[in-house]
């Protein structure tokens, strides 16, 4: 198993929350957040994007709200079925997360996702000038 693929053990994985973490994708070298997931026992992963506007994060450090096995958007209220993805209620209804190929082996969670490499466990490294307010209320 490659390091680079490798993102955390199974152990770091919160049970009532996400694990934040950062990848780069192969073909346009773009980094982007993703976050991982417990689920009836597996861990799955997905880009830490909301649906409804891509550009709010699920998870914004801290680790993103669950209730009864749905990560929550914070902004909106839109709920994600963890082991799908499928967007069951808010805004976005229906829609899915963009999912990540994991695989785990040896309590160890590694990308098996050839679209993606692993940069590092937490958030994108952020420009302080990229800190501008963006509204995303609706009238």
């Amino acid at each position: 198993m490659q390091a680079a693929r490798q993102i955390t053990t199974v152990d770091e994985v919160p049970e009532k929350s996400t694990f934040l973490f950062t990848v780069r994708d192969t073909e346009t070298d773009e980094e982007r957040e993703a976050i991982l997931v417990r689920t009836d026992g597996e861990i799955v992963g997905w880009l830490n994007y909301c649906q409804h506007y891509t550009h709010i994060k699920l998870d914004k450090g801290s680790g993103a709200p669950m209730r009864d096995g749905e990560v929550i958007c914070a902004n909106h209220g839109a709920y994600f079925e963890c082991d799908t993805g499928r967007c069951t209620f808010g805004p976005c209804e229906g829609a899915y997360l963009n999912g990540l190929d994991l695989s785990v082996e040896d309590g160890v969670v590694s990308l098996a996702d050839g679209g993606y490499e692993f940069v590092a466990a937490g958030p994108i490294e952020s420009d302080p000038a990229d800190l501008s307010s963006k509204s995303n209320m609706e009238f």
